[in-house]
């Protein structure tokens, strides 16, 4: 063989090399082909969609609604652009980390295709085109979507119960079109905008479904029950006089009729008869006892004895010294009262927790306190307890629940705080999830997050040669005032407690017999604002409290952030990026090691960044709201 002809053929092998690796490592591209399918069917003139081009790569190129992640296509956003034409049976379907499709607002017209193998689909926006046909079927198969708008089409047929397999649900829209017959009894939690309107619907409203507002259920002649009006009894029968007027009770039936009516009202007469015997008995026997009661008391009241029997702290034995039952201690600006008052008060619990539990006191003046019982504290000396009281009672911030007062003796330790109305962090974000509870906006969260961390930052700064540990960071320490305001409670009483371990969410290097130090309440906090971010509570977490940064860490690595933000605040607008903000924030304090985890300070000034442009405050729900829903 020649010079030449050897160096041809090794070229020619060269290339043929080259060109298979190059096949080899270029990644397929069934997306782009799907888009095009898609194109020759809603554009087919290029009016619109003029980038979409074969020639170019859906995510390099900048093609007109086309979002990418990861180089696949995962948002396809063509919204009021006139598009029109039906989908292709295979058009989208190979498009299988596709989580946003919107298409409202066009002139899209027949059957949804099958749309099961987009399992990563979150959100589906159907809405104001020309759809029509039964509700897809292989839509209830997307367990992952988050909402679901197919209001003001075509679409005929029942609604299938088989929804209730869509358990993430927050949107169902199915208003506007021409579904028929009952509504099935449809249970997902988190569903929050629900809505059924001007369709053909028929028969009862299951309870289910009840607490939605009429709204919800509008235009739809033969729907009845709650909220709506009340369905007739089908007990009742209805037959048609010759007039047209509808009577209910039959000719032949007038004396059975009437004979009902003197038999029900000669037993209710009988009934108050006998009622108001039994009331005079009980009336004469127990105003007899108390009577005698009233003899029995030398001023003529109930003892005192009796009074205090409802209090939940116990009055101290008379037979003991002023000494050694102690006395209240106020701090300066407290209102003042006596022991006996406080001990009067009628009390509710609030909470019980690792330190003690809290009573909602109201005085006889009509003052509400909060009082903290604490549990035993172990070796603390009444001096060792005075002065930490000293200074815990000069604390005074916004953000603080401020400590008013304080009582110690040898068996029992109370102390007084201000009483926060709106109950705390932990009712608001994990009280009453399910039908008809009101979820806490971003903006209030970030609110309550700003908040809590001024006043840990206060409390690490206020005095640096001490240098104050909370100690106990966790979400039912954070308590909410009548103006909607984060308030640090249960400051510094760690270090009072048996056991000096953290009783909040605890770090790694927490450990029993150390000295708590001011990073543990930085990692609390960060593990705070993953709590406030993903609703998760971080006990409920496999492998307890500290799992939860290492739960987000590796949702965040694989990419799917969006995956672990709470569902009730997917259905809020443009706010991703400040919850990528506070999460990363929420991160940076949770971190392993401790050198790595910013000052309290630091944290303060990042999420107020984070604030600013964001809309006005919100109100926070009070807890009595939440709980009533």
């Amino acid at each position: 063989m020649s010079v030449s002809k050897l160096k041809y053929t090794t070229t020619a092998l060269f290339l043929l090399v080259l060109i298979q690796y190059a096949d080899a490592a270029a990644p397929p591209k069934p997306d782009l082909r799907s888009l095009l399918l898609f194109k020759s069917a809603a554009d087919p003139d290029n009016a619109v969609l003029t980038s979409w081009n074969a020639s170019t790569d859906p995510c390099t190129a900048s093609w007109l609604g086309v979002t990418c992640l990861r180089s696949s296509v995962s948002r396809i956003i063509l919204e009021n652009l006139g598009l029109s034409g039906s989908l292709p049976p295979r058009s989208l379907s190979t498009l299988t980390q596709l989580r946003v499709l919107s298409l409202k607002q066009n002139h899209f017209s027949g059957q949804i295709p099958d749309l099961s193998s987009l399992t990563a689909l979150k959100l589906l926006f159907l809405s104001h085109n020309r759809f029509s046909g039964p509700f897809p079927s292989s839509l209830t198969s997307l367990s992952g979507l988050y909402r679901l708008d197919l209001s003001y089409n075509t679409f005929s047929g029942s609604i299938p119960a088989s929804l209730n397999g869509l358990t993430r649900l927050l949107t169902l829209r199915l208003d506007g079109n021409g579904f028929s017959g009952p509504l099935p009894g449809l249970v997902i939690l988190n569903l929050h905008d629900f809505n059924v309107s001007g369709n053909g619907l028929a028969g009862r409203i299951p309870d289910s479904l009840s607490a939605y507002p009429p709204s919800s259920f509008a235009n739809n002649r033969a729907l009845c029950g709650p909220p709506l009006k009340n369905c007739a009894s089908p007990n009742t029968t209805v037959s048609s006089s010759p007039t047209g007027m509808a009577a209910e009770i039959k000719p032949g039936d007038t004396q059975r009729g009437k004979f009902g009516s003197l038999a029900i009202i000669g037993i209710i007469i009988g009934d108050i008869l006998v009622l108001g015997l039994v009331s005079m008995l009980l009336y004469c026997y127990f105003w007899r006892n108390y009577a005698n009661e009233l003899d029995s008391s030398p001023s003529g009241k109930s003892s005192d004895k009796m009074a205090y029997s409802s209090s939940p702290y116990p009055y101290p034995n008379p037979a003991q010294s002023c000494h050694e039952k102690g006395q209240i201690v106020f701090f300066e600006g407290a209102r003042r009262f006596e022991l006996e008052d406080l001990l009067r008060a009628s009390a509710e619990m609030l909470g019980k927790g690792g330190l003690g539990t809290a009573y909602k006191a109201v005085l006889d003046d009509g003052n509400v306190v909060a009082v903290k019982r604490l549990k035993d504290l172990g070796a603390t000396g009444k001096k060792e307890f005075e002065q930490q009281m000293e200074v815990l009672g000069k604390l005074k911030h916004p953000n603080l629940v401020e400590l008013k007062a304080y009582y110690f003796a040898k068996d029992e330790k109370l102390l007084v705080y201000d009483y926060m109305p709106n109950g705390n962090l932990f009712w608001l974000l994990h009280g009453n999830r399910g039908p008809g509870r009101r979820p806490v906006d971003w903006a209030t969260r970030l609110k309550i997050a700003a908040g809590a961390a001024r006043g840990l930052a206060f409390i690490h700064n206020t005095c640096k040669s001490l240098r104050l540990v909370h100690g106990n960071i966790k979400s039912t320490n954070i308590l909410i005032d009548g103006d909607g305001n984060a308030r640090v409670s249960d400051t510094g009483l760690a270090a009072l407690s048996g056991n000096p371990k953290p009783n909040g969410y605890r770090p790694s290097e927490a450990s029993e017999g150390r000295k708590l130090r001011q990073k543990c309440d930085v990692y609390a906090f960060g593990v705070l604002l993953l709590e406030l971010l993903t609703g998760k509570f971080p006990a409920t977490v496999e492998g307890g409290a500290s799992e939860l940064p290492r739960w987000v860490q590796s949702v965040v690595r694989e990419e799917w952030t969006a995956e672990v933000f709470d569902l009730e605040l997917m259905r809020y607008k443009d706010i991703e990026e400040e919850m990528v903000g506070l999460l990363q924030i929420g991160l940076a304090c949770a971190q392993a090691s401790p050198e790595h985890r910013p000052k309290m300070g630091y944290v303060v000034k990042m999420i107020d960044e984070l604030r600013r442009g964001t809309a006005e405050d919100s109100p926070v729900v009070s807890h009595v709201e939440l709980a009533s829903e």
